[in-house]
């Protein structure tokens, strides 16, 4: 089994901004290139989790989200980090009704231990939020 970085997306690798979907507005947060590469040489996989309820929302759409993904999974690759998946939930109760994947569900993390047998009592959790750590202790990280 393999353990993981869970990583947030908003407020964890890059600065929080509502509805973040372009990359000129895209802000990498400091450090969060060491800090991966720090993981990732001691042998975790780096997952990002992220709840996109802008999509929802009809503030961006699921191709905004996938075109700024590739670009920030780029950037990541050019500081030799290799971040393994990214999964987003693109949910909200109010506009598209509950689902397990939206935090603080653990529906995103229980789909990585399944996707890359991650021993989750191995992993650690980085999140900004009290959701993101509920998310994580249902899971089991």
């Amino acid at each position: 089994m393999k353990k993981a970085l869970f990583l947030d997306r908003d407020g964890v690798v890059n600065k929080e901004k509502n509805y973040l979907y372009k990359i000129e507005d895209f802000e990498f947060i400091d450090g969060v290139f060491e800090t991966c590469r720090y993981f990732q040489n001691k042998g975790y996989l780096i997952i990002i989790i992220t709840n996109q309820a802008g999509i929802a929302r009809g503030k961006y759409t699921e191709e905004d989200f996938e075109f700024l993904t590739k670009w920030m999974l780029k950037e990541f690759d050019k500081n030799d980090i290799q971040i393994s998946k990214v999964y987003h939930c693109p949910h909200h109760p109010d506009f598209s009704g509950e689902c397990e994947c939206r935090k603080p569900n653990p529906g995103m993390i229980l789909e990585a231990k399944k996707d890359f047998d991650i021993d989750l009592s191995q992993s650690i959790l980085v999140g900004d939020k009290n959701s993101d750590i509920e998310a994580g202790i249902k899971a089991g990280v």
